[in-house]
């Protein structure tokens, strides 16, 4: 068996458990540091949309007035 270290991505906790699966089949993780403003997050996303960066990026985009087909 493996151990895999995993952070927190809103925190930087390790206090992580596993928090059972989303309707698409991914393990959904939860961060026990109560100081966290995100419990639950995955490390593997189904839709590229659903990932922290890019939705960062897709709000610059519409705070710079891009366009939809720039988006």
């Amino acid at each position: 068996m493996v151990y895999i270290k995993v952070l927190c991505p809103h925190c930087g906790s390790d206090d992580i458990v596993l928090h059972g699966k989303n309707t698409n089949g991914k393990q959904r993780l939860l961060c026990r540091n109560p100081e966290c403003s995100h419990k639950t997050f995955q490390l593997d996303y189904a839709y590229n949309a659903c990932k922290p960066d890019i939705k960062q990026q897709i709000i610059d985009m519409d705070m710079n007035v891009s366009g939809t087909c720039d988006t």
